[in-house]
């Protein structure tokens, strides 16, 4: 009797395989990106190191993205036509590559920008009669287009680093004196050579970023600084900024490009050095609530705050709570140590949008430590609450040096000298979320023993499950989903995807 149940069971079981297809694994370590194989699903016997319950089931995810930067079109146009467009094709084409949906881009200009500019410097002009955006034709535009050409419905939201410089009590697209950031960076290399640091690698970082090249002319009597207006708090700049957030909504729209959501500052509490601009979370509420929002809601364009750079939840319940900012706020856009204040903003504000708005930049190197980094960001902010997750610089060329002097990572690393192009391990890191995970997923609670992984539902069904391994060795880890057991091998110090269909 016994052999017969023996039997029975083992048929029941090797039926119940047979009927189930293996799980594809893809796996990217340092050397190695994105090789495939299977796991075949396991026997009964076997315990669980994480277990996937389909019905714990917490955000929807939206998209994944980068930003559409100057310096990101310039250095894909190093390369033959047709090397840029195996790229383009590769970020953004449905079910190729890393299908990037949801994209940001500036206002104007930023630290990635050819130069600095604004679409209307033309000082007392509050009826932006000329106002134009032919900067860039030349480069943003093209861009977007290149993007849309592959994938026609990727989402573009947009922000300003700076307003134009007339609309400034200093006048000036900066917020920080070139003089005073040198001043800066001696004093941090001065401390870190007292503390026993690294003062060759300092003296590196000061030599670039206070080269002549990319310093400003602002006078260090008329810098901006954290927790005040630098924006002119008068009705009539007030009323004329809107009008221009309006005016760069129909002149994309004129080009064939949607815009459907605006944040009004990028890193509002930052004085940089770079096209900044400080407000007063109060400024920012007056402006959202009488002015921007009202001008957007004519154009049918979503009002989302941020950037929020700061780990100080009370500025965003500043916005959140007032009467009339409140009540056109869609969301809210965190970055750098804005990451600290999104547990509780993402637990108070359920029914909110919240965007991971911007990766941190990395130092251009590209190395796997910026991956390990990387990766950490990525589970903080898709474990708290986050719907749209993106990438900073999409291409540089290598080195990765921005208008300013700092040197950053990006998807794509472009050679000038041999105009060739490589994928960063950073992309693969994305591309092993954003390959998988579509728009419509639901987040899903992972339980067990181990947790250095994330895991999702797709509205099809298929379950993902993004998992690292840390380790300097390989290491097997029992993964259960719906039920079934998949024994996964993770290979040392690798980030990999299990897709279970």
């Amino acid at each position: 009797m016994k052999n017969l149940l023996a039997i029975i069971l083992t048929g029941i079981i090797g039926f119940a395989c047979a009927q189930t297809k293996p799980a594809k694994l893809v796996t990217t370590t340092e050397n190695k990106a994105w090789s495939e194989s299977e796991v075949k699903l396991s026997g009964l016997s076997e315990s669980a190191d994480v277990i996937i319950d389909l019905n714990k089931t917490e955000q929807t995810i939206r998209g994944f993205g980068t930003c559409f930067n100057e310096l990101g079109w310039t250095s894909l146009n190093m390369l033959k036509a047709e090397d840029r467009e195996t790229v383009m094709k590769e970020l953004f084409a449905p079910e190729t590559g890393a299908n990037f949906t949801i994209c940001r881009m500036p206002v104007g200009a930023n630290d990635f920008s050819l130069d600095w500019y604004s679409y209307n410097e033309n000082d007392g002009d509050f009826d932006m009669t000329k106002f134009s955006i032919d900067h860039d034709k030349n480069t943003l535009i093209p861009f977007i287009k290149n993007a849309k050409k592959y994938n026609p419905s990727v989402e573009i939201w947009a922000s300003p680093w700076c307003p134009p410089s007339w609309m400034k009590y200093n006048k000036h697209y900066a917020s920080r004196s070139s003089v005073k950031f040198r001043e800066m960076i001696e004093k941090r290399m001065k401390e870190q050579q007292n503390n026993g640091g690294n003062p060759p690698a300092a003296s590196s970082m000061m030599k670039m970023m206070t080269d002549p090249k990319y310093a400003n002319d602002l006078a260090a009597d008329k810098e901006g600084r954290e927790g005040t207006d630098m924006f002119i708090q008068d009705e009539k700049y007030l009323k004329a900024y809107a009008l221009y957030f309006s005016k760069f909504i129909e002149g994309y729209k004129n080009e064939g490009i949607k815009i459907t959501s605006i944040m009004p500052q990028n890193e509002f509490n930052s004085a940089q050095n770079f096209p900044s601009c400080c407000w007063t979370a109060k400024g920012l509420a007056n402006f959202i609530g009488s002015y921007l929002g009202p001008e957007m809601e004519k154009q049918g364009v979503e009002v989302l705050f941020g950037t929020m750079e700061r780990p100080k939840e009370e500025l965003v319940d500043t916005i959140l709570t007032d009467s009339k900012s409140g009540k056109y706020v869609k969301g809210v856009g965190f970055q750098w140590a804005g990451k600290d204040a999104l547990p509780g903003i993402s637990k108070r504000y359920p029914n909110l949008k919240f965007y991971q708005s911007e990766q941190e930049c990395g130092d251009g190197k590209n190395d796997w430590k910026g991956v390990l980094h990387s990766w950490d960001l990525m589970k903080h902010y898709l474990n708290n609450g986050v719907s749209v997750y993106e990438y900073w610089n999409t291409s540089l060329v290598k080195g990765g040096i921005s208008r300013w002097g700092w040197a950053q990572n990006s998807l794509v690393v472009v050679d000038p000298d041999t105009k060739t192009y490589n994928f960063s391990n950073e992309y693969y890191l994305l591309k092993h979320a954003s390959h998988f995970v579509k728009p419509g997923a639901k987040k899903l609670e992972a339980a067990g023993t181990y947790t250095d992984l994330l895991a999702f539902v797709n509205p099809d069904k298929s379950v993902v499950v993004l998992i690292f391994n840390q380790e300097l060795a390989e290491k097997s880890v029992n993964i259960k989903v719906n039920g079934k057991i998949y024994p996964t091998k993770l290979a040392p110090n690798s980030i990999s995807t299990l897709l279970v269909n």
